[in-house]
């Protein structure tokens, strides 16, 4: 499929901090209009605006992140103000710019606010303003729900809406701006030898994104899903970034790609529960009811018939699932216990898919650190422990070395 010469432009938050980044960036996408192109830009609130009208929200009121509606408009507003001044920007330097709203820009999603997902997007009044010779600018992060009222679409969701909008619009490919210049191997705050990637595959990067890495997953699944390209790049810098796609002739590359951190983990053990079908379905509701994501599951079943049901969820989340696994009606179990100070660490790669030894190969070295692995899960490209937030650091550094990934 022939793909419009049209490209959509992301722009984060960090890079739009004050009024001389977003002059810098202005000039960025005034550089990509010279070279042909189309451009589309969507725009995060300017720095930490968001975390600035969430602690308002609560100054007025203390139950404000309860009250989910109210709380979708006002946040909104940051992405207003941003694409608002970028597009004054761009008319200063004598480029024809209009700003758009989420709801101006068509984008229509469901009714979860706080964490919508987009349903559809009707590009008929971009495409009238490109028509013009216009750059667009986009507010990211919100959009319109079927009864009218504006929603956002969770931390990261400026991500989604680009990679969106750049699929309705057959461009030829999403550019994401950030503060980092590219995807790397690992957390390249945790090792110097953390390397930059060129590029990397849909499915190796939703399992990284999905595990701590700076993009969100939902965007990559929006990429993976349409075949969009998406290429990572730092906002401040001329250096190459990384590509993410899915073309079948990538260069066969090591069997594991890079390594990948979550900190914000907690887990939660329901422990002497009857062991019987749908117990996991009746202990899980509550939390899914309650938008609280489960990940690593792991079910320890005792001769006695009872079982000790152990999942993990995010350290911020900890406090409330504990509460509600202990309202639970109807089911019966000796007692709950939960931990903290734990860590996600994984290895990912699509050279592991169907070959064998790189699970031992992790096990032995977490092993000869003395780190000792509370959980442990697997997909066909990941391997993922639980291991104590201390442990992090030297495992991942020893990991790197071992895996080599230090060199291409």
């Amino acid at each position: 499929m022939t793909r419009n010469k049209l490209v959509v432009q992301k722009y984060g938050g960090s890079s739009l901090s004050s009024t001389d980044k977003i002059g810098n960036v202005a000039e960025k996408i005034i550089s990509k209009t010279n070279q042909g192109y189309m451009v589309v830009v969507v725009v995060s609130a300017m720095g930490d605006s968001t975390d600035n009208l969430i602690s308002l929200a609560s100054q007025v009121n203390s139950n404000a992140n309860t009250i989910t509606r109210e709380m979708d408009i006002l946040l909104s507003t940051g992405e207003l103000v941003s694409s608002t001044l970028m597009t004054l920007s761009l008319i200063g330097k004598n480029k024809k710019a209009v700003s758009l709203s989420g709801t101006q820009a068509g984008i229509m999603t469901d009714s979860v606010h706080g964490s919508a997902r987009i349903s559809d997007i009707n590009i008929n009044r971009i495409q009238e303003e490109l028509n013009k010779d216009s750059i667009v600018v986009v507010a990211g992060f919100q959009g319109l729900n079927n009864i009218g009222d504006v929603t956002t679409l969770g931390r990261g969701g400026s991500d989604t809406t680009a990679v969106g909008l750049a699929v309705a619009l057959n461009a030829e490919r999403c550019e994401i701006y950030t503060d980092v210049e590219g995807i790397y191997t690992t957390d390249p705050r945790i090792t110097k030898k953390a390397r930059k990637l060129d590029e990397i595959s849909f499915e190796e990067m939703l399992e990284m994104a999905s595990l701590g890495a700076k993009m969100n997953p939902r965007s990559i699944e929006l990429g993976l899903v349409y075949n969009m390209p998406v290429y990572v790049a730092s906002s401040f810098s001329l250096e190459q970034g990384t590509l993410i796609h899915g073309s079948s002739n990538m260069e066969i590359r090591k069997a594991v790609t890079g390594i990948a951190v979550d900190k914000n983990v907690a887990k939660i053990t329901v422990k002497g529960v009857i062991d019987q079908p749908g117990i996991a379905a009746e202990l899980l509701r509550p939390l899914s009811d309650a938008g609280i994501s489960i990940d690593v599951i792991v079910q320890n079943t005792s001769s006695d018939g009872t079982t000790d049901f152990t999942y993990t969820v995010s350290e911020s989340n900890l406090e409330r699932a504990v509460s509600l696994m202990n309202s639970l009606d109807g089911i019966n179990y000796k007692n709950i216990e939960s931990g903290k100070d734990l860590a996600k660490l994984s290895i990912v790669g699509t050279g592991m898919e169907n070959s064998p030894g790189y699970a031992s190969k992790m096990f032995s070295v977490l092993s000869s650190l003395n780190v000792n692995i509370d959980m442990i899960t697997t997909s066909e490209i990941r391997i993922t422990t639980i291991i104590n937030k201390n442990d992090i650091e030297k495992s991942v550094v020893a990991l790197h070395d071992a895996f080599e990934l230090e060199t291409p």
